[in-house]
């Protein structure tokens, strides 16, 4: 649905502004927005310079799962971590082989690498100790990132 201001011709739309423009939110709710945008810049940036485990399969592919339309790859940042996601999937018996990469590598060239929408799940098996980092702009490269329209490079 279109405004139409008043124009002689009523069938061409006016330009309108996504709805958030739209939307008084209050000061304490942008400075707590403003406060978890930072903190997860500075998660992003720890994770981006910290070697972490993947666990590989066949061929040496990283581990990875479908879910909510994305494909995740599985990392730990110590063996504690991948032992209780090993046991929480039933699986602690058996020998975990993994390899160590650094977080910017996971998100610069094994995500794009995927080929559809990926994203890195980091410690899955601890609950709200664990983070995703997800396929969005400022995450992973503007050329997979889900937000970002490919063709034009405008935020979705």
């Amino acid at each position: 649905m279109f405004d139409h201001e008043n124009t002689t011709d009523p069938t061409t739309p006016s330009p309108r502004s996504r709805l958030y423009d739209y939307v008084d939110v209050p000061e304490p709710a942008r400075q707590e927005a403003a406060r978890a945008e930072r903190e997860f810049a500075a998660l992003l940036g720890e994770f981006r310079r910290t070697a972490v485990l993947v666990p590989v399969g066949e061929g040496e592919a990283p581990l990875t799962a479908d879910f909510g339309g994305v494909r995740w790859i599985y990392a730990f940042s110590d063996e504690g971590a991948l032992a209780r996601f090993a046991v929480a999937r039933g699986e602690g018996a058996r020998e975990w082989v993994y390899q160590r990469w650094l977080g910017a590598r996971l998100l610069d060239a094994a995500v794009p690498a995927v080929g559809v929408p990926c994203g890195v799940a980091l410690d899955c098996a601890d609950g709200d100790e664990g983070m995703v980092f997800p396929p969005v702009r400022g995450v992973v490269p503007d050329g997979v990132a889900v937000d970002v329209d490919g063709g034009t490079g405008d935020v979705r």
